[in-house]
């Protein structure tokens, strides 16, 4: 099993850890890739982390999971309004096409807004960035802050940390096997206890453009 994940710079680094951590618990560990425009590129992320891809976009084919993650908003927009390489888009529209899976964390469901992937589907994304996914006319934003969520073979995830509720659920959906899900959850001690309760509110407008 292959599940391509497309980084660039500026990327949230928990986006991309998360979900690698939590899927490479499961029995049999997927092939997990890092793919950028060059195999062995430099990725740094919003906080500053270093790491290299794995793949290239060109030699990536056929992957069973396509995960986007997301990260600056100064990252995106030019992914997304086509002023930069329009190399990721392509890649996106390609891979999604076969990919049994397709799914986002955090803005990385604007990129697939973008790509006109979420057209005619339920999606959600980090709740800062709501009013921005509601701006595409064809995507159906689901109400509230849902960590995650599941419409047909999309899925979608809230804000960061969601990526590990969501990855898990990614493993349910590949195992159809919840004692799997549970195994991996009781490795990883993923039973959070944070100090506030959500306290969240959807911002009235859009502050990101691009």
């Amino acid at each position: 099993m292959i599940i391509s994940i497309p980084v660039y710079d500026q990327v949230d680094l928990l986006d991309v850890a998360g979900p690698h951590e939590v899927l490479k618990w499961m029995d049999i560990a997927p092939e997990v890739r890092l793919v950028a425009a060059t195999a062995n590129a430099t990725i740094v992320t919003r906080d500053g982390f270093r790491f290299l891809s794995t793949h290239s976009f060109d030699e990536d084919t056929a992957p069973d999971v396509l995960w986007v993650p997301g990260g600056a908003p100064a990252a995106l927009a030019p992914i997304m309004n086509g002023t930069g390489d329009r190399h990721y888009i392509d890649y996106l529209i390609r891979v999604a096409a076969d990919a049994k899976w397709v799914c986002s964390v955090c803005e990385g469901a604007l990129l697939l807004a973008a790509a006109g992937l979420l057209d005619g589907y339920q999606a959600t994304t980090h709740w800062k960035f709501l009013p921005c996914l509601e701006s595409f006319d064809k995507v159906c934003v689901v109400p509230g802050f849902p960590r995650f969520h599941l419409d047909r073979n999309r899925l979608t995830g809230g804000g960061i940390s969601s990526g590990l509720d969501e990855s898990l659920e990614l493993v349910r959906l590949l195992t159809n096997d919840e004692d799997a899900v549970r195994d991996v959850q009781r490795t990883l001690q993923y039973y959070p206890v944070p100090p506030f309760p959500s306290d969240l509110r959807k911002p009235l407008r859009c502050m990101f453009s691009w």
